[in-house]
């Protein structure tokens, strides 16, 4: 290749790269219409961010007249000792005792899915939403796997709303019963959450 050749084609270049840093420019110029930066103290992100310890106690009922939980796809295999495919729905109560009948301080809502062939496991993904005091209207969102003959499981606290905005976290959950004649099952959840 000549010289006359060679800087024929480094100027191309250069154009080419100038032709895309100018495009880059404008398209960071239109992001700029629907993004923008704000004052971390203008959404209360000033205030020390707190944590918090939450014990509640999660009711999966499946049986009777009003189940709790409910199956909106049934597993893949009828034979299949891990349900796997098995999709349900859930507005699971939370109280604050153990007993069924102890106080409603929200709900869990969401669905889980049976999402291993190898053994029992869960995909969860829920919103426990409460409805008691200063609480009330505000949510934690837990999203993870939840290997339930595990005599502890951790899910991560993936975000939250009201007085968990900006949330994050942990959740431990130890079943504490489950009737394998009905399916229903309680599990005591221990919610470690930062949040402002």
């Amino acid at each position: 290749m000549d010289t006359h050749h060679f800087l024929t084609l480094c100027f191309f270049l250069l154009l080419s790269c100038h032709a895309l840093t100018s495009s880059a420019t404008t398209a960071e110029e239109d992001a700029s219409d629907f993004v923008r930066r704000l004052d971390r103290k203008s959404l209360g992100l000033h205030k020390k961010e707190k944590l918090s310890h939450i014990k509640l106690y999660f009711h999966d009922i499946v049986s009777g007249p009003n189940p709790t939980s409910v199956t909106v796809v049934p597993q893949a295999h009828k034979n299949d000792t891990t349900f796997f495919g098995m999709v349900k729905m859930i507005d699971d109560p939370l109280t604050q005792g153990p007993d069924r009948s102890s106080k409603l301080v929200g709900k869990a809502q969401g669905f889980y899915a049976a999402s291993s062939q190898s053994e029992f496991s869960l995909l969860m993904a829920m919103d426990f939403v409460f409805i008691e005091g200063k609480y009330n209207g505000s949510t934690i969102t837990i999203l993870g796997r939840n290997a339930i003959f595990n005599k502890v499981r951790e899910m991560p606290v993936v975000g939250g709303s009201g007085i968990f905005r900006f949330a994050r976290g942990y959740a431990e959950a130890r079943t504490k019963s489950i009737d394998f004649k009905t399916g229903d099952a309680m599990v005591e959840f221990n919610v470690y959450v930062f949040h402002y």
